[in-house]
């Protein structure tokens, strides 16, 4: 290891290339309604959860049969995400979210005609599959807006969606459910899902940091002032990293991605026992009252909030210093996982409820932040043109998890002794993963090493436009 950090080797950018201009406005207001995607994409998660109780009392189901609805939502999950990264390339993200969001509301649907569990299911599929390229292409398209050395907040924020959407969703869910019924929580969210379409389309877009680098002829200074509508007409296409391709199999076996996967697996665990057990944990093993449990959940999703809007900005400040994005990035999703697995493995074994509660905090907050870092450090190794299919793959396998938890937890639940019993050997199996997956990570994630051996052209940094319009 040298003994100064620094960033990821990048090529030149040669003088008489220009980038995009950095629209702040649309940039934000894009970012916005990304978060508020994201939002409306976790509240659809949870809504099976906070209503686990009052369904399995209706139709009469037990841990093991809820469980496997649970996971239903995960058979197409990984494939769709797989999927559509590789068409990410050829369709526009606007069309692509758009259509995603759509058939959000459309999945609601079923279980409002037909109250039963092949209706649950099938709902729970067709969401999944809608929803397993959610957070790749929305971060893709939100990368489309921002300049390397920009995308550390914009990313926290939309990743964080999955807090405000436990955050918002648990006490408006669970007051719909109380007051109203299951159904009204589904059908509340199928309008929120139709309603963010149709506004998205019309006023969504995708950025330019998409498009190649533009070669501005000579006789065009930098010093010298152009109007944007002249700059435009007198560009011309230039070989720039658009047009440079790494194969998958390399990318895929780079120890960088190999480790933001391990990551993201870990984290995607805990994720999936937050969102398919945790409400049932606290009120049936910790005595809660819905409301009491709701304010819990909606307690933990602050904290990963907090976490993950101080921590990715952060990762940009060090970044532009020169610290390398293995010790910025890399170090620091791995050991947040190795963490959270710890508080998982300790907490249903600790007596005073506030010690607990805050343990139970850690090992469904902390993780989170793994999720922002994991698609820093992999596209830190990837052409931008492949940028949208590497994001479908590292999420397509690191959110396995969300097929296997909420299954096994139910099997264990029914075949313990007792209810805490299987909650215990859950939980400390889930400790096992994402310790290992935390460990594995900071082993393995070193983008600069990488980048250097794949020989790809990435994400450069940003060359200055002649008189850019801000």
């Amino acid at each position: 290891m040298p003994s100064q950090p620094s960033p990821p080797p990048v090529l030149d950018v040669p003088a008489d290339l220009v980038a995009p201009v950095f629209d702040r406005r649309r940039a934000w207001l894009v970012t916005a309604l990304i978060v508020t995607f994201m939002i409306i994409n976790f509240a659809d998660k949870s809504v099976l959860g906070l209503a686990a109780d009052p369904i399995m009392d209706e139709l009469g189901i037990s841990h093991s049969a809820y469980g496997l609805i649970s996971s239903s939502y995960s058979i197409l999950f990984s494939l769709s995400g797989l999927v559509v990264g590789f068409f990410s390339a050829r369709v526009s993200s606007r069309v692509l979210l758009f259509v995603m969001c759509l058939v959000w509301g459309l999945a609601q649907l079923p279980v409002l005609i037909v109250t039963a569990v092949p209706a649950l299911v099938v709902g729970r599929v067709l969401l999944g599959a809608a929803e397993g390229p959610a957070t790749p292409m929305s971060m893709h398209a939100l990368y489309k807006w921002f300049p390397v050395g920009r995308r550390g907040l914009p990313s926290a924020l939309q990743i964080s969606g999955a807090a405000l959407g436990t955050l918002i969703a648990a006490p408006v869910v669970t007051w719909l459910i109380t007051q109203f019924g299951w159904r009204s929580a589904f059908a509340a969210l199928a309008v929120t899902s139709l309603v963010w379409s149709a506004v998205w389309w019309f006023v969504g877009r995708d950025g330019p940091y998409d498009q190649p680098a533009v070669r501005v002829p000579a006789k065009i200074g930098r010093s010298v002032r152009v109007p944007a509508e002249t700059e435009r007409l007198v560009r011309e296409p230039a070989e720039t990293e658009g047009s440079v391709r790494v194969p998958y199999r390399r990318l895929l076996l780079s120890g960088t991605v190999i480790g933001s996967v391990t990551s993201a697996f870990g984290a995607s665990w805990a994720m999936a026992l937050s969102q398919a057990w945790l409400p049932s944990y606290l009120k049936n093993e910790l005595a809660m009252s819905p409301g009491t449990a709701a304010a819990v959940l909606s307690a933990v999703s602050a904290l990963s909030f907090v976490l993950l809007l101080s921590l990715s900005p952060a990762v940009d400040r060090l970044t532009r210093r020169g610290v390398s994005l293995r010790l910025s990035g890399g170090v620091p999703q791995g050991v947040a996982v190795a963490c959270a697995g710890v508080a998982m493995a300790v907490f249903p074994f600790v007596g005073p409820l506030p010690v607990r509660l805050a343990l139970i905090a850690v090992a469904f907050a902390v993780h989170s932040i793994a999720f922002p870092l994991h698609y820093m450090t992999a596209a830190a190794v990837v052409p931008a043109s492949q940028r949208g299919a590497l994001f479908g793959i590292v999420a397509a396998t690191g959110t396995l998890p969300g097929l296997l938890a909420p299954s096994l937890t139910g099997r264990l639940l029914d075949t313990a002794p007792s209810a805490g019993a299987g909650y215990t050997q859950s939980f400390a199996l889930a400790a096992v993963v994402m310790i290992t997956c935390g460990a594995v990570a900071v082993c393995c994630i070193r983008p600069a090493r990488d980048a250097a051996r794949l020989g790809a052209l990435r994400d450069r940094p940003e060359p200055v436009s002649p008189d850019p319009v801000r």
